[in-house]
C-alpha cells in the first residue's frame, strides 16, 4: 500500500461491472493501473479515460488491488487459471463482485499469498455513469476473513455504499436474495407493460413508472418496519 493510503488499482472484468467499480474507486483517489478488454471498449474508455487495455496477468503484475468483475461461471476458472500461471502476488489484494461467491472461490489466489475480499454492491449496473449515482445510496455485502475485514468495508464506503457484512455460509442465501427481487421485479414489469401495450397504452413503461416506484418503495418500508399503517 502507498503511504498516503491509494492503491493502484487493476480491473479484470470489462462488462457492465468493473469499469464502473474502477471509477468509483478513482474517485476515492486510487490510481487505476489497467483493465482488461471487454466486448465495448469504446464505453469503458468514456468511464475510465486514459486507463490502459492489458491482459489479465499485466493488471495482476501492476496492482496492489485486483477486482475481478466478471460472469459468475467464469470465476472460479480465472482465479484457478492465474494461480497456476503464478500471476498473484503475495500481499495482493484481490476483490471480487460476485453476489454467490464469498472468499473461498478465491482460495487459489489466497495460496499464493493473495487477500481475499467479496465486495457485491446491491444495485442493477447499466455500465454507464448512472452506476456512480446509485452506489452512493446503496448497501454492499462484505465478506472477508476476520483480520482484513474492515479493509473490505473501507473498499465498500470508497465505492459509496454502506457496508454489510455477510458470513461465508449465507453467501448462497443472500444471493438468493438479491436474484429474487431482481428477477421477480423485471418479469412483473415485463408483464404489466405487455398487457397496457397490447390495449394500447401509449409508452407503458412511464405509465407505471410512478405506481411501480411508489409500490416498491412502501413495500421497502413496510420490510424496515412492519408496524407502519
Amino acid at each position: 500500500m502507498k503511504r498516503d493510503g491509494r492503491l493502484g488499482v487493476g480491473i479484470v472484468g470489462a462488462g457492465r461491472v468493473g469499469p464502473v467499480i474502477g471509477a468509483a474507486l478513482a474517485g476515492a483517489g486510487h490510481a487505476i493501473t489497467g483493465i482488461t478488454s471487454g466486448s465495448d471498449d469504446d464505453r469503458v474508455a468514456g468511464i475510465l479515460p486514459d486507463v490502459p487495455v492489458l491482459d489479465a496477468a499485466e493488471v495482476l503484475r501492476r496492482s496492489e488491488l485486483v477486482i475481478l468483475a466478471v460472469p459468475h461461471e467464469e470465476l472460479p476458472g480465472l482465479v484457478h487459471g492465474l494461480a497456476e500461471a503464478g500471476a498473484w502476488q503475495p500481499g495482493q489484494l484481490v476483490l471480487h463482485t460476485d453476489p454467490a461467491y464469498g472468499i473461498g472461490v478465491l482460495e487459489p489466489a489466497q495460496r499464493s499469498g493473495a487477500i481475499p475480499l467479496a465486495v457485491h454492491p446491491a444495485i442493477s449496473f447499466t455500465g454507464t455513469s448512472i452506476d456512480l449515482r446509485q452506489l452512493q445510496v446503496s448497501f454492499a455485502a462484505v465478506t472477508a476473513p476476520a483480520p482484513v475485514l474492515p479493509i473490505a468495508q473501507a473498499l465498500a464506503v470508497e465505492l459509496g455504499c454502506e457496508p454489510v457484512v455477510v458470513d461465508e455460509d449465507n453467501r448462497a442465501a443472500y444471493a438468493e436474495a438479491i436474484a429474487t427481487a431482481s428477477e421477480f421485479s423485471r418479469a412483473i414489469i415485463g408483464q404489466s407493460t405487455s398487457l397496457l401495450r397490447g390495449i394500447g397504452v401509449e409508452n407503458p413503461g412511464g405509465y407505471l413508472s410512478a405506481l411501480v416506484q411508489s409500490t416498491v418503495e412502501r413495500a421497502l418500508r413496510e420490510a424496515s418496519d412492519p408496524l407502519l399503517p
